[in-house]
């Protein structure tokens, strides 16, 4: 997808290049020049996506709005959609998307989006969400906050982070909604006063051998005899804290005792056996 601003004619070029798709910003994007635009997309089969973006929402999109940003995104992306469907364009090619910073506006936009086009794609995503756990935090409570109304059809985690890092978190923000089962579901337990193991540890000595599991499987690493094997007994596999060393689990079903010295040894024939 080429994300073109400012000018209509980079979009053409890149359309009579090869480029299957495209995205144009209503904020910096004239709806006076688009004609051509979408005549060369109709023509060619490509998809447009319409991605409004709080930042750089025009001063009349706002003044519509009076300074409701998420109102502001919504009739931006509004104004866009109609202009093309207006002009023929075929609602199979068109996506729409509306993205801020902020994780309310966002939501916000999108609710809107999605009650006046209920039958046309929505991209979402918490854009320019920043590093660390504060980006990580931002992207997942906004998409799954609309995934959980059943709005969203694809969605792009922005952190200040490497893409792999972005994939990652995107995968495991639709793995804790249930919408995908790419890799291993691992549960453990925080710090509390009833561990009787070091459950960091423990997870570190487990996570390398999560790969060769089938993608789905839930493992868990508890701290006690309370909350594993009983409240983890939906758990494929499982490994709690004991009140001598640990204890082994299928789906609830203690299969062995051990020193934790023997975990290493351990370990990789019980993963094996999954």
């Amino acid at each position: 997808m080429a994300d073109v601003h400012f000018d209509p004619d980079i979009a053409v070029a890149a359309m009579r290049s090869g480029c299957a798709s495209i995205r144009i910003n209503p904020g910096n994007m004239p709806k006076h020049k688009l004609a051509e635009m979408i005549r060369v997309a109709k023509d060619l089969g490509v998809v447009i996506r319409i991605g409004a973006n709080a930042g750089s929402l025009s001063a009349r999109h706002r003044a519509e709005a009076k300074g409701d940003a998420a109102r502001a995104l919504f009739i931006a992306v509004n104004e866009q959609a109609a202009l093309l469907l207006d002009s023929g364009f075929p609602d199979a090619s068109m996506i729409l998307s509306a993205k801020s910073s902020s994780v309310g506006d966002m939501v916000r936009a999108n609710v809107l989006i999605a009650g006046a086009y209920p039958d046309l794609p929505l991209h979402i995503g918490i854009t320019e969400a920043g590093p660390g756990d504060g980006g990580i935090v931002k992207s997942a409570v906004g998409i799954a906050a609309l995934l959980q109304q059943g709005i969203g059809d694809t969605i792009r985690v922005s952190l200040t982070d490497e893409p792999e890092r972005e994939v990652r978190v995107g995968y495991e923000i639709l793995k804790a909604l249930g919408l995908r089962t790419r890799g291993v579901n691992l549960i453990s337990c925080p710090t509390c006063g009833r561990r009787r193991t070091d459950v960091k540890k423990l997870v570190k000595l487990v996570e390398p051998m999560l790969g060769r599991l089938p993608d789905g499987t839930t493992v868990a690493v508890m701290g006690c005899e309370v909350n594993g094997p009983k409240e983890a007994k939906a758990a494929r596999l499982g490994i709690a804290g004991a009140p001598v060393g640990v204890v082994l689990f299928r789906e609830g079903l203690v299969v062995g005792e051990y020193a934790e010295n023997d975990l290493p040894a351990v370990l990789p024939k019980f993963f094996s056996e999954a």
